[in-house]
């Protein structure tokens, strides 16, 4: 963990912007939406993220996800570190949310329960200036806790996106994560694109389009989704989301459905 711990010292040591306050601007959650927020939590500041998830898959038992459990803090204003924590039973690991620690992307007949921790940072790269967008990277890895997978993988993740002059948000994202099955070795890449509409100063809604593709394995597979999702802001600090979802073919689960919140403190 040294590169985190030096990331975090340069980034208090080096210029930055006056600290976000809570209640300044509204959350920006990284869990209503398979494409992360390219925003950070804010310097000194926490946001803890949860939510639950079921999955209709197409030929296995169904997948129920929780607490899908993301824990933000601030280090600075560009950077955050992260903590995560989730539980799942079923019949395929959880391929449809961007916080769970897990990156399925084909169903697997004998997946029963499977439990993992997640740890990593998220460092914003730019800021909107015209047409060039706002940015970040997020690095993150997945350690079994319980279940058939025993390999701690790693997740790397790069979005980006804009501020449209209506209000209207566009991010996408490209994540990379790495495979194993049984000694093949391969790679997983995760495609997604969203575009946020604000109704009102309260609610918004997305529509969005994400994939993932297998690089390397015996088996290839390659899913589709298109999500739908619903956002309301209690407060300024505090969001509660729905989205849905239905696969694009076969290699897909059926539908998904997710709900969960996020708090700012």
């Amino acid at each position: 963990m040294r590169w985190v711990l030096l990331l975090a010292l340069l980034g208090a040591l080096g210029p930055r912007p006056a600290a976000a306050q809570v209640g300044e601007e509204h959350i920006e959650t990284d869990r209503d939406s398979f494409t992360p927020s390219t925003a950070t939590a804010g310097c000194g500041l926490t946001i803890v993220e949860s939510a639950y998830s079921f999955i209709d898959n197409r030929d296995v038992a169904e997948t129920h996800s929780f607490p899908e459990l993301l824990v933000r803090y601030g280090v600075c204003d560009w950077l955050e570190l992260r903590f995560g924590a989730n539980y799942e039973v079923g019949g395929a690991s959880n391929s449809i949310s961007s916080s769970s620690g897990s990156f399925g992307d084909i169903e697997e007949p004998g997946i029963e329960t499977e439990a993992n921790l997640s740890y990593g940072f998220k460092a914003q790269i730019t800021q909107q200036q015209g047409w060039r967008p706002q940015s970040a990277a997020i690095v993150q890895a997945s350690t079994p806790t319980s279940g058939r997978e025993t390999a701690t993988h790693l997740v790397a993740t790069y979005a980006w996106g804009w501020q449209l002059p209506n209000d209207w948000l566009w991010d996408t994202a490209i994540r990379y994560g790495d495979g194993s099955e049984e000694g093949d070795n391969f790679a997983r890449w995760a495609p997604s694109t969203v575009v946020k509409v604000p109704l009102t100063e309260q609610w918004d809604i997305h529509a969005e389009y994400f994939g993932i593709f297998t690089d390397g394995r015996e088996a290839e597979s390659s899913t589709h989704y298109f999500s739908p999702g619903v956002h309301y802001l209690v407060t300024p600090n505090l969001e509660v989301g729905v989205r849905t979802g239905w696969g694009l073919n076969d290699q897909s689960a059926n539908f998904f459905s997710n709900v969960g919140f996020g708090w700012r403190y």
